[in-house]
C-alpha cells in the first residue's frame, strides 16, 4: 500500500478514535455496575512496582466483600472521614474544593512567611472521583497527571449517571488502599485487627479511615498520636452524622 493510501487511512481514523475510548469506558462501567473486578489499575500497578524492584514474594491482599457483608461502620467512617456531601452531590464538591483551595492558599502563605516547607495541604476529591481514579487510572507525575484528572473527571461523571450511590462505596471500600499492598475492607479488617470485615466496631473503622490518604506512611494497626486524634475526631464526626442510619440516604 502506498503511504498516500495509508495517510488517508490514517486521517479517517482519528475521528472514530474519540468515539471508540466513549464506547469501551461506557461498557466498562456498566459492565462492573453488575461484576466485582478482580484487580484495580492501582493494585496491577503495585504489583509490578515489585516486580521491577525484584521483590518477587510480594503479593496483593484484597477479598471482595458485599457492603452487606462489611460492617457499616467502616463506611460510614470513610464518608464522615473524606466526603460528608458523598450521599448528595453529582460525583464533585465544589463547596469542599472552595474550602480546600482558600485553606492550601493559607498554608502556603504562611509556609512562605516562615520560609518552612508548607504541610498538609488539604484535598477535595470525593469518594467517587477516589474510586474512579483507583479502578481504572493510575497516579501520574507531571503531563501524565493533567491526563489521569482529565479522565478521572470523566470516569467520575459515568460512574454518578450509571451507578447507584451505594455501588460506588461499595466499590470504594473494596478497593481503598489501608497499608502497603493491602486492599479493600475484609483484607485490611484480616491484617490489622484479625477478624472478619462484619466484625469491625467504630473505633477500627475510624483507624482504618484515619489513615487514608496516606496509608504507606501510617498504620491502624500501631497508630501514632496523629492517627489516633484523627481517628478520634472521625469517630465523633460518625455520631454527629447519624449513626450507620445515615447511609440509608443511599437507598
Amino acid at each position: 500500500m502506498s503511504d498516500g493510501k495509508w495517510k488517508r487511512r490514517l486521517r479517517g481514523w482519528w475521528w472514530k478514535l474519540p468515539l471508540l475510548f466513549v464506547g469501551l469506558s461506557v461498557t466498562q462501567v456498566l459492565l462492573l455496575r453488575f461484576f466485582a473486578p478482580p484487580l484495580s489499575t492501582f493494585m496491577l500497578a503495585r504489583q509490578l512496582d515489585a516486580l521491577l524492584a525484584g521483590d518477587t514474594k510480594f503479593r496483593i491482599a484484597q477479598d471482595w466483600r458485599s457492603l452487606r457483608a462489611i460492617s457499616p461502620n467502616l463506611p460510614l467512617a470513610l464518608v464522615a472521614a473524606e466526603d460528608q456531601n458523598f450521599p448528595t452531590h453529582h460525583g464533585f464538591d465544589f463547596s469542599a474544593i472552595e474550602k480546600a483551595q482558600a485553606h492550601n492558599e493559607k498554608m502556603i502563605a504562611r509556609a512562605e512567611k516562615r520560609g518552612t516547607p508548607v504541610r498538609r495541604l488539604r484535598g477535595a476529591s470525593t469518594i467517587s472521583q477516589q474510586t474512579a481514579k483507583n479502578l481504572f487510572l493510575w497516579q501520574g507525575h507531571g503531563a501524565t497527571r493533567w491526563l489521569r484528572k482529565g479522565l478521572e473527571v470523566w470516569y467520575t461523571a459515568l460512574i454518578e449517571a450509571l451507578w447507584p450511590k451505594r455501588r460506588i462505596l461499595e466499590m470504594y471500600v473494596n478497593f481503598a488502599e489501608f497499608g502497603d499492598g493491602t486492599y479493600g475492607a475484609q483484607a485490611a479488617s484480616r491484617r490489622f485487627f484479625g477478624k472478619d470485615a462484619s466484625r469491625l466496631n467504630a473505633s477500627e473503622a475510624a483507624r482504618l479511615a484515619a489513615v487514608l490518604p496516606s496509608p504507606k506512611r501510617y498504620s491502624a494497626a500501631k497508630p501514632g498520636a496523629y492517627v489516633q486524634r484523627r481517628a478520634n475526631a472521625i469517630q465523633r464526626q460518625m455520631g454527629a452524622l447519624g449513626g450507620p442510619g445515615y447511609l440509608r440516604a443511599l437507598d
